[in-house]
């Protein structure tokens, strides 16, 4: 139950307030005096103040200022009667959470205070995500300087709690995932299992196994039952990545996982009842692949309840510099000695474009620090290594076999380009086999 302090010199409105908001479930406490009601706020724990504006010992931006000079934590919510409104807003400059205008209705107080504790749960949920993904050495880090961001954070904390679909669209290496872990970490289901699985990197002819799982004798070398992902990650969450890359045959059997919570391994003759949240993650433009007949359209609107896009690093260049910072001090904890960048370095690291996003500007810190040796990178540090050459540009490769990989790398990254990242359609485009160009993908350094 969360706790009010009412501060005002009218005795009935004092009252009729406290009345109003116990009926509302809230536990009340009320001051006639802002001094008293100083005292009284710093030694005791309240969760939400009203406040009157004006007040004759002491006005309620006084009491303000004097309630945040002794570190008080509590929204404060000002109530102002006509007149008022001025010193209001200076006071929501001064930290005020919001204003009444006085003559007020009941409901609006009362809404006043939902709002504000709504706000102040997000605010909490957010900071406690950011701390749990930059405590993790292990995964991808998520800064969230840049507003694009932090509007993501925002999302992730409203939809973590629900059991909702999200699917989470932004180019390779912006962070899907890591967005999809935070939302299993904020929501009931963070003590079970999270699994993820990149739709793409798996054969088609084996990827209903891996999803649904097979029993024994469904084909050559099903030599036991085996359950699948959606079963492995029962009572967590099951990240379908790169979902855009599933075949439509496949499509059909995940709508109908979703919709009737069950699944069907291969061989199987039974149903089996499942309990996962699912999340979705694509490179790709969902709608233009159900314009173009590649994706369902039913899927399509089962999966992206909630879309949370994240942006690319180029268009949130505040995210850079922290971001380079933080990879510089896992790669110090790593290597047992210390790793700084200097201001000129987080200056021109801020400059680039990073075609490969985030997953890029990790490899070019750790790149930068083995290469130099040194305890502090400068710019100088990051242009003498190599970065990705502009399509069309001419290898100066001087044997044979380095001059084949590059202009494979090229080929590779055009028809990438142009099938807008989608592996299958770029494989047939190249005339070679998905499995080959999985190959190809790792040979040469492209994945």
């Amino acid at each position: 139950m969360s706790r009010v302090l009412i501060v005002d010199d009218e005795p009935g409105l004092r009252q009729s307030l406290a009345l109003l908001l116990g009926d509302a479930g809230y536990e009340v406490a009320a001051e006639g005096d802002g001094r008293r009601a100083l005292e009284r706020a710093t030694a005791e724990p309240f969760d939400l103040i009203l406040c009157d504006v004006r007040m004759p010992q002491m006005s309620g931006l006084d009491f303000l200022r004097g309630y945040r000079g002794r570190g008080g934590t509590a929204l404060v919510i000002m109530m102002s009667a006509y007149g008022g409104e001025d010193a209001a807003l200076q006071a929501m400059h001064e930290g005020a959470y919001d204003y009444v205008p006085k003559p007020f209705r009941p409901d609006e107080v009362v809404l006043a205070l939902r709002k504000a504790e709504e706000r102040e749960k997000l605010r909490r949920t957010v900071a406690g995500l950011q701390a749990q993904l930059d405590s993790s050495p292990d995964r991808r880090a998520l800064v969230a300087h840049s507003a694009a961001m932090r509007s993501a954070l925002d999302i992730v904390a409203r939809v973590a709690e629900h059991a909702t679909t999200v699917l989470v669209t932004g180019e390779s290496g912006t962070g899907k995932e890591v967005i999809a872990q935070a939302i299993h970490r904020a929501s009931p289901r963070a003590q079970a299992a999270f699994i993820g699985v990149n739709c793409a990197a798996i054969p088609e002819n084996l990827l209903e196994s891996e999803l649904f799982g097979h029993v024994r004798g469904a084909f050559t070398g099903a030599s036991a039952d085996k359950p699948g992902l959606f079963e492995q990650a029962s009572g967590g969450t099951l990240l379908l990545d790169e979902i855009g890359e599933l075949p439509l045959g496949l499509q059909a059997k995940l709508l109908r996982a979703l919709q009737e919570g069950e699944i069907r391994r291969v061989g199987d003759q039974r149903n089996r009842k499942i309990d996962v949240r699912v999340l979705a993650a694509t490179a790709r433009d969902l709608a233009a692949e159900v314009q173009a007949g590649r994706f369902r359209e039913d899927l399509f609107y089962r999966v992206h309840v909630v879309t949370i896009h994240l942006p690319p690093l180029r268009e949130r260049p505040e995210d850079v510099a922290p971001l380079a910072q933080l990879f510089a001090a896992r790669l110090a904890t790593r290597f047992g000695s210390p790793l700084t960048l200097s201001p000129a370095a987080l200056e021109w690291l801020t400059a680039q474009p990073w075609p490969g996003n985030v997953r890029e500007l990790e490899n070019a810190v750790e790149r930068a620090a083995v290469l130099s040796g040194k305890t502090t990178l400068g710019p100088e540090d990051f242009t003498a290594t190599p970065r990705p050459r502009p399509t069309g540009a001419v290898p100066q490769e001087t044997t044979l076999s380095a001059a084949v990989a590059a202009a494979e790398r090229d080929a590779i990254r055009q028809a990438l380009e142009s099938c807008g990242g989608n592996r299958r359609d770029a494989a047939s485009r190249l005339g070679i086999s998905l499995r080959s160009l999985f190959y190809k993908l790792k040979q040469l350094g492209l994945e």
